[in-house]
């Protein structure tokens, strides 16, 4: 039995498949608590159903593209079957996972975005650095930024762990915190090879539930 907040059926706002119509299932529950989240409703609460059900419900919408979300969904020891069973249907699947909590069990087809948490979020001790040993050049390491110092904080990982030639980058700004013009001047000025992001669900439905 996994707990999940919602099963839903939206435009991928974020990584590399951005704009592609997407199932998305969040879990509930999460270990963390960075001061820009903007799920905090999925912390608690949702309804216990079977895999066989999610399963179910995620079929009704004929996308082949599914991304497993939370909370932090791998707090529930279920979502590593749950990935497997799709992946096993054919779907695409992707992880949104906060990078706290141990990836080495989650199938290797699992497409893992991967969000490295910066200072700003109040969690940077919370990041588990021997997750990035299990990245491949389909996985994602996404960096939020709100500051300048998350900005030299995410520049030093990108060197130090040598990301750029491990998978694909991500930089996206805190939505009022960080302006995205001037992170994007940052970006281009210091030649990073990321990926830079705004988040394209917050652009069309402004942050509304469900999308």
């Amino acid at each position: 039995m996994l707990r999940i907040t919602e099963i839903f059926y939206s435009l991928q706002g974020e990584s590399n498949t951005v704009g592609l119509p997407t199932v998305f299932i969040r879990l509930t529950g999460c270990p963390l608590r960075c001061v820009y989240c903007d799920t905090a409703y999925a912390f608690t609460g949702g309804q216990k159903l079977s895999i066989d059900d999610v399963i179910a419900e995620a079929e009704q919408y004929g996308t082949r593209y599914i991304t497993v979300t939370g909370g932090e969904p791998l707090a529930q020891s279920g979502c590593v079957e749950l990935m497997t069973r799709l992946l096993d249907k054919g779907y695409r699947v992707s992880l949104e996972t906060s990078g706290a909590l141990d990836v080495s069990a989650v199938d290797p087809r699992v497409v893992k975005v991967m969000d490295l948490k910066t200072p700003s979020s109040g969690e940077l001790a919370k990041n588990l650095y021997q997750n990035i040993d299990h990245l491949t050049t389909k996985d994602q390491v996404k960096f939020v930024i709100g500051d300048e110092q998350d900005y030299a904080w995410s520049k030093t990982i990108l060197a130090e762990y040598d990301l750029a030639n491990r998978c694909e980058i991500l930089f996206s700004p805190v939505m009022g915190q960080q302006n995205p013009t001037e992170l994007a001047e940052k970006i281009l000025q210091d030649r990073l090879p990321v990926r830079f992001q705004l988040q394209l669900h917050k652009i069309l439905w402004d942050d509304a539930q469900g999308k």
